[in-house]
């Protein structure tokens, strides 16, 4: 984001008289805000959200803590480049919808992103209070999450501003935040935009991947319909790549094509009683739950309610897994992660939560080995104990086999969730893009252009398995090069 657009914006009349009105000292000297939460001995029985929200005085409160930095770090930390000092200081002076307009600007789901992006590792990493005064930061999220909240819950929607038509057509493969927030930045830019989607819901691992006491289903509806009033269209159960072809998308005039098509395809560990019944993947256990109600015995396909049910990973989709499985009524729901807990990628407060909740945590083991009863349903797995030694590549330290220290654990139902690959089909399906050796889609990473020119993509289809808001950074980028590429290319 521009620093002169920051500074000018930071030197408005409100935003001084706010700044003179607390003494910093004196809001230094405020706690952080605490999350309402459901108590877990109530939410363990129930897909209701975790997190109730904050109040409006909470809001309020939490919003005088903001410093409004002459260089807010906070910014450079979100991938989409809210202006986060200006929405939280609408806050403060009760201007809620303003503070809305605000995320809408950048943000194209920011009640989705109050709710699930790692702001602790993000904008709130880069708050003046943890790199300087090494106290806990602005709750930016839960502010965000609050305004985007306040706004819907008011009834008073404001639309983004949409540059006037100019008759280009642009497709968009997939219906994921990726997909979202380009498709959100064309409109903005008078784009003609239509999203086909695979499935039959849109949202893609919005919907499908995030288990609803995490992110409602209405509040990826909101943001949807927030776009489909923007004028973007979208088109369900049309897979892209066997239903419409490249070849057709560019016959029928689409001028510029991103793919934001996910990482669908899970990967497994490859050891032995893998393939028993009551192994699967973590993809299939939460799409079968979250998009086919599989939980409910009268679906068409209803899925295997675990007694004894073991999660493989340490992500935030690992506890998404054996957190559902103990709503499912799971009398022992464990994570089994080769790390330590210190490394674990999840969010601290979905391991809090899991906690909470009852899970077991076998940090240090490993599966080696799953065997199954007289009808091949798995009924126990072999763990192999692990220490931690030298760091890898991603800095965490590597597990090592303990030679010799194992232990039999007896289990009814196994969800994998150690890692996703791409969707091969478009990869497999378009022309002239180039693909690197996971299957990821190679890209300019500046500005997400293809090896095709005209062919741009982001999130997980690029980055092989990432978190929602940098999808959506991938989204954003990717139209900002679009956009200065078709205005630069008219004639083509």
């Amino acid at each position: 984001m521009n620093n002169e657009y920051l500074k000018a914006e930071r030197a408005q009349e409100w935003r001084e008289t706010l700044r003179k009105s607390m003494k910093n000292k004196d809001r230094t000297d405020l706690p952080r805000v605490k999350m309402p939460e459901v108590p877990p001995e109530i939410r363990c029985h129930t897909y209701d959200e975790v997190n109730l929200g904050l109040s409006l005085e909470q809001a309020i409160g939490e919003s005088h803590r903001c410093l409004d930095c002459v260089d807010p770090t906070c910014i450079t930390g979100c991938p989409v480049e809210i202006n986060i000092p200006k929405f939280i200081k609408n806050i403060e002076r009760g201007e809620i919808f303003e503070a809305a307009k605000t995320l809408k600007e950048t943000s194209a789901l920011p009640a989705v992103c109050g709710r699930v992006c790692p702001q602790e590792r993000q904008c709130e990493s880069k708050c003046f209070y943890t790199l300087k005064l090494k106290k806990q930061p602005v709750a930016i999220g839960y502010l965000e999450r609050f305004a985007a909240d306040y706004e819907r819950n008011s009834g008073q929607i404001s639309i983004p501003d949409v540059a006037p038509a100019n008759g280009i057509k642009i497709a968009v493969v997939g219906s994921g935040p990726a997909g979202l927030s380009f498709a959100g930045d064309m409109a903005k830019m008078g784009y003609d935009v239509t999203v086909f989607e695979a499935l039959h819901e849109l949202g893609g691992v919005l919907r499908y991947g995030i288990p609803e006491f995490r992110l409602p289903n209405e509040i990826v509806d909101f943001e949807i319909d927030v776009l489909k009033k923007m004028g973007v269209k979208f088109l369900t159960n049309c897979i892209v790549g066997k239903t419409i072809l490249q070849e057709d998308l560019v016959a029928e005039g689409f001028r510029g094509i991103f793919v934001g098509s996910g990482a669908g395809l899970p990967n497994f560990m490859n050891i032995p009683g893998e393939n028993l019944n009551g192994v699967m993947s973590c993809n299939e256990y939460l799409t079968r739950i979250n998009l086919m109600q599989a939980a409910d015995p009268e679906s068409d396909t209803p899925i295997h309610l675990g007694k004894k049910v073991a999660v493989i990973g340490g992500g935030n989709t690992a506890m998404d897994a054996v957190r559902t499985a103990r709503r499912l009524g799971a009398e022992k729901a464990m994570i089994v992660y080769r790390r330590s807990e210190e490394e674990m990628p999840a969010r601290i407060e979905e391991i809090k939560h899991a906690k909470e909740e009852g899970i077991e945590f076998l940090t240090l083991h490993n599966p080696i080995k799953y065997e199954g009863d007289a009808n091949g349903r798995v009924q126990r797995m072999l763990l192999q104990r692990m220490k931690l030694g030298d760091p890898d590549a991603s800095g965490r330290r590597s597990p090592v086999a303990i030679e010799g220290d194992t232990v039999w654990i007896d289990v009814d139902e196994v969800i994998v969730s150690v890692g996703v690959s791409p969707n091969p089909l478009i990869p497999q399906s378009f022309s002239g893009i180039e693909v690197t050796s996971r299957g990821t889609i190679v890209v300019n990473n500046e500005t997400m252009q293809s090896a095709v020119k005209t062919i741009f993509a982001g999130g997980d289809i690029v980055r092989g398995g990432a978190t929602v808001i940098l999808a959506m950074g991938d989204g954003r980028k990717a139209a900002k090069s679009m956009h200065e590429y078709l205005s630069s290319n008219q004639t083509e």
